[in-house]
C-alpha cells in the first residue's frame, strides 16, 4: 500500500512533487490563541493555546488496525516493511457515514486531474457514501485561485488549505469563511469518526484558527526534513566516502566534478545548507527565544549568512550543474541520469526515484546523506510543524453537507492495512491495479486516476510503506530516526499563528535574494542591507508582537 511520504522544506514550492501526499504527527501538545494586545491586534490574529486549546480538541483514540514494524522514534514516521495480506484487510469504516448528498471540494492538484465521474471517483464515493464534485486547481498557482475564491461570495463546501498559502488576507479569511467544527468533533463527538479520532492531538491543535477548531489536519512528522540524496552506486564504484563536514563536501565536490564529461557534484544545495548550518525554517517557525533570552527571527542569526556563503562557494567552485544555476529543467532527472551526484528533495523522492529506475537502471541506488554540522560535528535540525495541510468546511453549510464532508475526511484518514486505505491509494483491483507476488501494481488507468485528490482531505498518523520495495521504507524511517536525534523545536513549534496582515509580505523578498546571492548576482552587503530594512520596515514591531504572544501563551519548546 502506498505510504504517505512525509515532506517539508524551506520553500513551499518544494512540496508534493509526487503522487503520494505527505503526512505525519506525534502526540504532544502546544498552547495557543489570545489576540495579542494593543490597537494593532485583531480577533483573527494570534494563536490559541494551553487549556483553552485542550477544550477544543477531539478525544484521541489510537487506531488498532496494523502495528508498524518500525514505530515512530525521535519524531520520525512509522514504517511497515512487510507485505500486507490483501485478502485479509481490516475494515476501518464499518458503516457508510455519508448519505450520498452532493458537495463540492476545492483542492490543490499536481498533475492532470482525472475526468469527473471516472472509475476511481465513482468507486470511492460508493464506498464512503459520498458524492463529491472535485474542483481541482493547479497546485503550483493554488494561492492565487484560493485568494480569489475566498474573496468571493461563492465558496465550495470544502476547501483544502496548505500552510504555505496562509499569508496575507488568506490567513484571516480562514477564520471568517470557515465553520467551527467543534459541535461535530470536539471531545467524544469525534468517536463517530474513528479514523479522525486516531489523528494525534498535536496535529488537531494546528487546526485551531481564530479560537475554534476549523481545520481537519493532514499530520506531518516533526522529523520531516529535506534530504540530501546521493548516488550510492556511483560513490561505491568510485570509492568515495560520504562527506562529513562542509569542507569535506566541497573538497569531494571538486574532485567529483568533470565539466568535460558533463558530470557535476550537485545541484543547488541551499535547502540542505540550512540543515548543515542549523538555520531555522521560514515562516512562523523561524522565531525563537535564543539561549541569551533574546527573541530573533531566522535571518538575524549568523548561521543564516554562513549557510548562504557556503552554498555560494559551491557555485563559485563550478561544482553545481549549470542548469541548476540557471534554475531550468528537472534536478531529479539530472540526478537519475548521473549528471549530478547529490540533490535535495523531500522524503517522497527516495521511493519515487528508486521505483522509477527499477526496470531501466537496476544498478541505481539512492541514499540519504546524514546531516553534519557546520564544524563537522552533530547538526542542529528544527522540527516541522505537526500538521501542514487542512481541509475546512464553509460557514453556512447545511448539517447534511457537514456530515458528508466529515464522512469523506474519515474515509480519507483510514489507516494502513485497511480496505479504505487500499481503495484511496490504489483504486479498484482489475481496473486500477493488479496484484503481482502479493503486491498491488497500478496500471495506466490507475496512474492517471488514482492521484492526489482524496488523499488531501485528511490523513492518518504518518508512515512509510512500500511493499514492492520494502527496504526503502526501512531506510526512510531509519534516516528520520537518526536525524531526529538532533531535532530541536523553536519557541513557536506546534502553534498555528496568524500574523497581522500588515506584516504579510515583510520577508517575501528573501527567497529571491537568496537565489541571487548564492549564484553571485548579489553581494553579501545586499543581504545584510535587506536584513536591516526588514527590521526597520516592521521586523522589530513584529518581534514585539511575537514577544507578547509568547509571554501570554508560553513557548512551544
Amino acid at each position: 500500500m502506498t505510504p504517505n511520504a512525509a515532506s517539508s522544506g524551506p520553500s513551499r514550492r518544494s512540496f508534493l512533487a509526487s503522487t503520494a501526499v505527505a503526512t505525519a504527527a506525534v502526540a504532544g501538545g502546544m498552547p495557543l490563541l489570545t489576540a495579542c494586545g494593543g490597537s494593532d491586534s485583531g480577533p483573527r490574529e494570534g494563536t490559541t493555546s494551553g487549556k483553552a486549546a485542550d477544550k477544543l480538541l477531539p478525544t484521541y483514540v489510537a487506531g488498532t488496525v496494523a502495528k508498524p514494524d518500525l514505530p515512530s522514534k525521535n519524531g520520525s514516521s512509522a514504517g511497515y516493511t512487510g507485505k500486507v495480506d490483501l485478502a485479509a484487510l481490516a475494515t476501518s469504516v464499518p458503516d457508510k457515514l455519508g448519505t450520498g448528498a452532493p458537495f463540492k471540494v476545492m483542492s490543490p492538484f499536481w498533475g492532470t486531474p482525472p475526468k469527473p465521474g471516472c472509475a476511481y471517483y465513482t468507486a470511492v464515493d460508493a464506498a464512503a457514501g459520498t458524492k463529491v464534485t472535485w474542483q481541482n486547481q493547479d497546485g503550483n498557482t493554488y494561492g492565487e485561485k484560493l485568494g480569489a475564491v475566498l474573496a468571493s461570495s461563492s465558496i465550495p463546501d470544502m476547501v483544502v488549505v496548505p500552510s504555505w498559502e496562509l499569508v496575507g488576507k488568506i490567513a484571516n479569511a480562514v477564520t471568517a469563511k470557515f465553520m467551527d467544527l467543534g459541535p461535530y468533533l470536539a471531545g467524544d463527538k469525534v468517536k463517530k469518526y474513528p479514523n479522525l479520532a486516531a489523528i494525534p492531538s498535536d496535529a488537531w491543535r494546528m487546526g485551531i484558527f481564530g479560537g475554534a477548531l476549523r481545520g481537519i489536519p493532514m499530520p506531518s512528522a516533526p522529523a520531516s526534513f529535506i534530504v540530501p540524496y546521493y548516488r550510492k552506486d556511483i560513490f561505491d564504484k568510485k570509492g568515495w566516502s560520504v562527506p562529513k563536514s562542509p569542507d569535506e563536501f566541497l573538497g569531494w565536490a571538486k574532485d567529483a566534478t568533470s565539466a568535460k564529461a558533463k558530470v557535476y557534484a550537485c545541484g543547488d544545495m541551499t535547502w540542505s545548507s540550512a540543515g548543515i548550518f542549523g538555520v531555522r525554517p521560514s515562516g512562523t517557525l523561524g522565531w525563537n527565544i535564543d539561549d541569551d533570552g533574546k527573541l530573533t527571527y531566522r535571518i538575524e542569526r549568523p548561521e543564516y549568512l554562513e549557510a548562504l556563503e557556503w552554498t555560494r562557494r559551491l557555485f563559485d567552485a563550478g561544482v553545481v550543474h549549470p542548469d541548476d544555476k540557471a534554475r531550468s529543467g528537472d534536478a531529479g532527472q539530472r540526478f537519475t541520469s548521473g549528471q549530478i551526484l547529490v540533490f535535495n528533495s523531500d522524503m517522497s523522492a527516495w521511493y519515487g526515484r528508486t521505483a522509477e529506475q527499477a526496470q531501466s537502471n537496476p544498478g541505481f541506488q539512492i541514499e540519504g546523506m546524514d546531516y553534519f554540522g557546520a564544524d563537522g560535528g552533530n547538526p542542529t535540525l528544527y522540527a516541522s510543524q505537526p500538521a501542514t495541510i487542512w481541509s475546512l468546511i464553509r460557514k453556512g453549510a447545511s448539517k447534511e453537507t457537514v456530515e458528508n464532508a466529515l464522512a469523506a475526511a474519515n474515509f480519507s484518514a483510514a489507516p494502513y492495512g485497511s480496505k479504505e486505505r487500499m481503495l484511496v491509494d490504489y483504486g479498484v483491483e482489475g481496473t486500477h491495479y493488479t496484484v503481482k507476488d502479493g503486491v498491488p501494481v497500478k496500471n495506466d488507468q490507475g496512474n492517471s486516476e488514482v492521484i492526489n485528490a482524496w488523499s488531501m482531505l485528511a490523513a492518518p498518523a504518518p508512515y512509510f510503506a512500500h511493499p514492492d520495495i520494502p527496504d526503502v521504507a526501512r531506510k526512510q524511517v531509519e534516516w528520520q530516526q537518526r536525524m531526529g536525534a538532533f531535532l530541536k523545536k523553536t519557541s513557536t513549534y506546534g502553534m498555528n499563528i496568524v500574523e497581522p496582515t500588515r506584516y504579510a509580505n515583510l520577508a517575501s523578498q528573501f527567497e529571491q535574494l537568496e537565489i541571487d546571492y548564492v549564484r553571485g548576482n548579489k553581494k553579501l552587503s545586499d543581504v545584510q542591507a535587506a536584513i536591516s530594512t526588514w527590521r526597520s520596515s516592521g521586523g522589530d514591531k513584529l518581534r514585539d508582537w511575537y514577544k507578547e504572544l509568547l509571554d501570554k501563551n508560553g513557548s512551544g519548546n
